[in-house]
């Protein structure tokens, strides 16, 4: 096998900034180093950039610049739009609904919220969709006091795409608050809060090879209007809704990430899928017995999540320190516990040990890919033999 620098195929844990966005940033972190909130001339200098970012990011999702809240990341931006909603509407309702396999930045607030007296409904997928939620589930999950749905737009793990346009219309008729954590679709494929009935959205830069630390809350401001009970205290930055020193070289980046993606989204979707597709076919043809997990259609066209029979993944990864993947979520890798995605897909305890998610990403390449499916076939051939000696000591 050729010798190849470390191949990186985890792009849904985490993106390298573009090198256009670092340059973009670079200046905030010297010679434009102003605090956005000053009055004086290095003040107005990062302000206006931050401007700038905001509508960067809601020309990103099709939205108004002043629904753009900035924050640290998607689990910051889950935790306002969760908790903010349940506490400034819980005159009105304490019933919030989301789904088993979302992520933990949803789940763990949502559990926090049931510790306090809320009643929160946790939809499991049907068997045999793939992971998908879909707008019948949630009418049947509906009572009276239902405030909040809570449905991510694209699962981490398995890039199953929800079906967020019909959800988002139900939740329109019903005057009932919908906020879609889109982590990980942003810049991946087409996002539009408007078209899809959107009242909250999350997103982290990071993802869309942004920088780590920045990320932004999209809150409705009109059809309907909504209102969130600030979690941070303190100077009522961004409209009151979230206080604290903005992070301006973070902000930068973010904004000038999005504007990236939305001009080269199309390019990279259908580069990533070729490249993803060619990946599929060549594990699938090469190791017996494997098999897809989430849905074959209604996906992001850069995941793959594949199941190698009689293999545990956690020790395949280990062995290949020269491939980066992962056996799920990167918030989660330390856990010995069975991915929480994988058992709601209805998954056996074996086929879920097995389980590998395979990311590619703007910079991945052909040779990578051709590189990575021989080391993988390798690993698994060498985990086998290794397995089958031991069964027979």
């Amino acid at each position: 096998m050729s010798v190849m620098p470390p191949v990186y195929l985890d792009y849904n844990a985490t993106t390298p900034v573009d090198p256009r966005v670092l340059e973009m940033m670079l200046p905030f972190f010297s010679q434009r180093f102003g605090n956005a909130a000053s009055p004086h001339g290095f003040g107005c200098s990062a302000s206006s950039a931050v401007e700038l970012a905001r509508e960067q990011v809601a020309s990103l999702i099709a939205a108004d610049p002043r629904e753009i809240v900035f924050t640290s990341g998607a689990t910051e931006s889950n935790n306002l739009a969760i908790k903010g909603v349940a506490e400034f509407y819980k005159d009105k309702g304490r019933h919030i609904i989301t789904a088993v396999h979302e992520h933990h930045a949803v789940l763990d607030p949502c559990r926090k919220l049931a510790s306090r007296g809320y009643e929160v409904t946790a939809i499991r997928p049907r068997p045999d969709s793939g992971g998908v939620i879909d707008a019948q589930q949630i009418k049947e999950a509906i009572r009276p006091d239902t405030i909040l749905v809570s449905i991510m737009w694209a699962n981490n793990e398995v890039g199953t795409i929800n079906d967020i346009a019909a959800i988002g219309a139900l939740c329109h008729q019903r005057s009932i608050i919908f906020h879609t954590d889109a982590t990980q679709a942003l810049g991946k494929i087409e996002v539009d809060v408007e078209a899809t009935n959107i009242d909250l959205l999350s997103g982290s830069a990071h993802k869309f090879y942004g920088p780590k630390g920045a990320g932004f809350l999209h809150v409705r401001r009109k059809g309907p209007r909504v209102r969130l009970d600030a979690q941070f205290d303190g100077g009522g930055h961004e409209r009151t809704m979230r206080s604290g020193t903005l992070n301006v070289p973070g902000i930068v980046g973010l904004g000038a990430a999005a504007k990236i993606c939305q001009h080269e989204m199309k390019n990279d979707e259908a580069m990533m899928r070729e490249l993803r597709d060619h990946l599929e076919a060549s594990l699938l043809a090469a190791i017996e017995g494997s098999h897809i997990n989430g849905h074959r259609d209604k996906r992001l066209p850069q995941t793959l999540n594949l199941s190698l029979p009689g293999v545990e993944s956690d020790r395949l990864i280990a062995s290949m320190n020269d491939l980066a993947i992962s056996a799920g979520a990167a918030c989660t890798s330390a856990s010995r516990e069975v991915s929480h995605v994988l058992s709601a897909l209805g998954l056996s305890e074996e086929s879920a040990r097995g389980a590998m998610r395979l990311s590619l990403g703007r910079f991945t390449t052909r040779a990578e890919i051709d590189w990575a499916i021989a080391r993988i076939i390798q690993a698994v051939q060498a985990q086998t033999e290794q397995t089958d000696e031991t069964c027979h000591m």
